[in-house]
């Protein structure tokens, strides 16, 4: 007779999900985890050699569609403004699991320098190739300025997409007054969007704070000596 499949392993990759985002991975107890999967330490090992591996397989739990969803928009056919859009808008509607996810791995990036290579690992072999494929595309066709390096453009693509909705994510769960006078996820990544990609100041207003050139004068030319014109 077949053995029935057991779901240790899942029950132990949610316990473990909770407690890294409550005590962060280093502390986090395994016996906690253990306990709350209802499970044992052994039955851990048995599944996850070492908490790192732990901590990947927590991670994958809600990369894999964020992943899937990248890649596709990525490698759609419209136009690069409109598939790095469609990221904002992605993240913007991340569920409770991968708004998890997304949380445990900023602090870990942060605190953790193991883990950052571990991550920097699986995102190289994940979005990272994808995006950076894209954003080339999007200097050579101009929808990038071509003058700014490649990694101050990733950077302020992907840290606005996904930086300030965790921050908007917070505000909104602990300060629920705040819900009322914010944007709505999607209106908010809609306008981190329309400001990495146009910039936050009106072009008239650029112009208009520009240093104004004297008539009959060229502009970056030394003005003459009034001596000199007597």
């Amino acid at each position: 007779m077949a053995r029935p499949k057991s779901d240790i392993d899942q029950r132990i990759i949610t316990a473990a999900r909770a407690r890294f985002l409550h005590d962060g991975v280093d502390g986090a107890s395994l016996r906690s985890i253990a306990q709350d999967a209802g499970t044992n330490v052994g039955m851990i090992y048995y599944y996850f050699p070492t908490k790192d591996a732990l901590f990947l397989a927590v991670i994958e739990q809600g990369y894999g569609r964020i992943l899937a969803d990248i890649t596709a928009a990525m490698r759609g056919e419209g136009p690069v403004r409109e598939r790095f859009h469609a990221i904002y808008r992605r993240l913007a509607a991340l569920s409770e699991l991968e708004f998890d996810i997304v949380r445990i791995i900023a602090r870990e990036a942060l605190v953790s320098s193991t883990r950052l290579q571990q991550l920097v690992a699986r995102f190289g072999g994940g979005h990272v190739p994808v995006v950076l494929a894209t954003t080339q595309a999007g200097i050579a066709d101009g929808t990038f300025d071509p003058r700014h390096p490649l990694p101050a453009l990733l950077g302020a693509v992907v840290a606005s997409a996904v930086m300030p909705q965790i921050l908007h994510r917070r505000l909104t769960t602990e300060v629920p007054a705040l819900a009322e006078m914010l944007p709505t996820p999607a209106a908010f990544a809609d306008a981190m969007f329309e400001i990495v990609m146009n910039g936050a100041t009106p072009r008239a207003s650029v112009k208009a704070t520009a240093p104004a050139v004297p008539p009959g004068r060229r502009r970056g030319a030394a003005p003459r000596s009034r001596a000199r014109d007597r």
